[in-house]
């Protein structure tokens, strides 16, 4: 991990557009928006390192910095924690029939991620090809293509309210889930909510969540519940966190007769998630684990055994960077096809 994970932004307060607006001309977006340069539509410590990051990077490159035969032993005996327990299927739950391939990142922002960093259809044909190269290394398991927005952004500056985060409008949304239309893809709504909370998050985006192919994701590094700003400490959740957002997604699921939800948790550090061993699974809600780490493979693998692998929860997920700066080399997907256990989401920033 050698370059923070690029999240921190600020729109301009500009007039909204329609969902079919072309690229780079931003909708306005909805409160604890800072007012932003005139060139450019972001302004934030996008690109750059934080100090917490960077302290995250040292400790955990020393802690990876263990003998091979040492991490096949740790390997071995936390092998004997999975598979996970967990509810039987219902009907259209999407893992682990399915292997999820992921983009991520926020049109809004060239910096965020490959959602935003390309032109609409340049991405998807990029995804298309990872979704092929998926295909032909691992054709038992069938892939399913989604797009993957960072609805609520956290923020450098504490906005109106002092809640250091951005929520993303309608617009937005609307016009990710055209683009994922166009591949039959899932659309993951990611939170990042700095001062606020997810119980006051989640509400204004059931009229999203409520649709067949909407999912969720959390990050635990953005949600500053004990103190500190986004980007200057890395943050936290609890297990009371995950099954509240979980316990949100299983009401969405019986309220409107749905099939399965996915949430997904980024984690890469031990106090990512608290407690993890007191997260309670429900059938009606997949739970994806995700390893949200970046760095040269031997240091991925060690993130992922350290606080994906060593704590069950249920599923797992992995993170890819396209850009040198983050992974270097990148992992290949013939080794994360090794891992034990199987990722089944596989993110790219």
């Amino acid at each position: 991990m050698t370059s923070i994970r690029t999240l921190l932004f600020a729109v301009t307060l500009a007039g909204s557009v329609s969902p079919v607006a072309a690229q780079g001309t931003p909708p306005a977006a909805t409160d604890s928006q800072p007012a932003v340069k005139k060139k450019g539509e972001a302004q934030s410590v996008a690109g750059k390192k934080t100090a917490a990051r960077k302290k995250s990077v040292k400790k955990q490159a020393k802690a990876a910095a263990v003998p091979v035969d040492s991490e096949a032993k740790l390997d071995s005996i936390y092998g004997l924690r999975w598979p996970v327990k967990g509810p039987d299927l219902l009907p259209g739950s999407i893992l682990p029939a399915k292997r999820i391939i992921a983009y991520y990142g926020n049109p809004l922002s060239k910096r965020m991620g490959v959602l935003g960093e390309y032109a609409p259809d340049e991405m998807l044909a990029m995804l298309d090809a990872e979704v092929k190269a998926w295909t032909l290394a691992d054709p038992t398991t069938p892939v399913q293509p989604a797009l993957h927005l960072i609805a609520v952004v956290a923020q450098a500056g504490p906005g109106s309210d002092g809640k250091y985060r951005a929520r993303m409008p309608d617009t937005l949304v609307e016009r990710v889930a055209a683009w994922a239309a166009k591949r039959n893809a899932l659309v993951f709504l990611d939170l990042q909510v700095g001062k606020s909370t997810l119980q006051e998050e989640l509400p204004r985006l059931e009229k999203f969540l409520s649709r067949p192919n909407f999912h969720l994701g959390i990050d635990p590094e953005f949600s500053m519940k004990d103190g500190g700003l986004p980007g200057k400490k890395i943050g936290t959740f609890d297990a009371a966190d995950v099954n509240h957002a979980s316990r949100f997604l299983q009401e969405i699921v019986t309220k409107y007769k749905l099939t399965p939800k996915v949430l997904v948790v980024h984690r890469f550090t031990r106090k990512g998630v608290t407690n993890s061993r007191d997260i309670k699974l429900d059938a009606r809600v997949q739970v994806v684990m995700h390893m949200d780490g970046f760095g040269p493979p031997h240091l991925k693998r060690a993130t992922f055994r350290s606080w994906i692998k060593a704590e069950p929860v249920q599923f797992v997920g992995w993170k890819q960077f396209y850009k040198p700066r983050n992974d270097n080399p990148r992992t290949t997907i013939a080794e994360i096809l090794r891992l034990h256990p199987r990722p089944l989401y596989i993110q790219y920033q």
